[in-house]
């Protein structure tokens, strides 16, 4: 599912936390600028079948790295439902390491370079205004990107998420009549967990732009 629905990182009070904090965003959001690049260069260039050769092993490893995210939210390093961060992070495990990983042919997919897309744009501006939020700075433009790209993004990346499930239905089921169903299962999971990040999202939104509207009430 497409990740959109972390909130803000509460400022923790330990330096030490701080630095880790902007750090590891800082580090994920170089990480995913890479899996951008490359993604968009290949595609428009050579197609997209040849971009999980040039970003898939990439792209495997930063979204493995982002598990992390768990152990932030269960021991209290950031402010961040458990509940949903696990659903946003064992959505993608799911996609690189079940999917992808076993079924390489359909990274060659169309689908897959437009998940890729809706992946890495959104994580670049997310972990981007986490690391700059951390260190003092909240850019207006970032905030307002951070807050409103999911509206495309996060269509993009959970249809496509849907279409490399569905394909991968055919070739699990030619090993294993249960990993069919399984992945059927995951889409019918897809439905109410949809909803629920992406509420969550919208609720978040409404907090930050009602917070910005207070300030700038306060400011004039």
């Amino acid at each position: 599912m497409a990740d959109v629905s972390k909130p803000r990182a509460k400022q923790p009070s330990s330096p030490a936390k701080t630095a880790y904090l902007v750090l590891y965003n800082f580090a994920s959001a170089v990480a995913w600028s890479v899996v951008l690049g490359r993604a968009v260069s290949v595609c428009a260039v050579r197609g997209p079948q040849f971009v999980p050769f040039a970003v898939g092993e990439w792209t495997r490893w930063t979204q493995t790295m982002a598990g992390m995210e768990v152990l932030h939210s269960l021991l209290g390093v950031v402010r961040a439902p458990l509940l949903t961060t696990i659903m946003q992070v064992a959505s993608r495990f799911i996609l690189v390491w079940g999917i992808v990983y076993p079924f390489s042919h359909l990274a060659q997919s169309p689908f897959y370079t437009s998940m890729l897309v809706a992946w890495s744009i959104t994580e670049v501006i997310r972990y981007s205004y986490f690391a700059l939020t951390l260190s003092g700075f909240q850019p207006r433009f970032l905030t307002w990107l951070r807050y409103n790209t999911f509206f495309v993004l996060y269509p993009l990346g959970i249809s496509s998420e849907c279409a490399l499930l569905w394909l991968a239905t055919e070739p699990a089921g030619q090993r294993s009549e249960l990993a069919k169903w399984v992945l059927y299962t995951v889409l019918l999971v897809y439905i109410p967990g949809s909803y629920t990040l992406y509420t969550y999202m919208m609720s978040q939104r409404r907090k930050v732009l009602r917070d910005l509207k207070a300030k700038d009430q306060r400011a004039s």
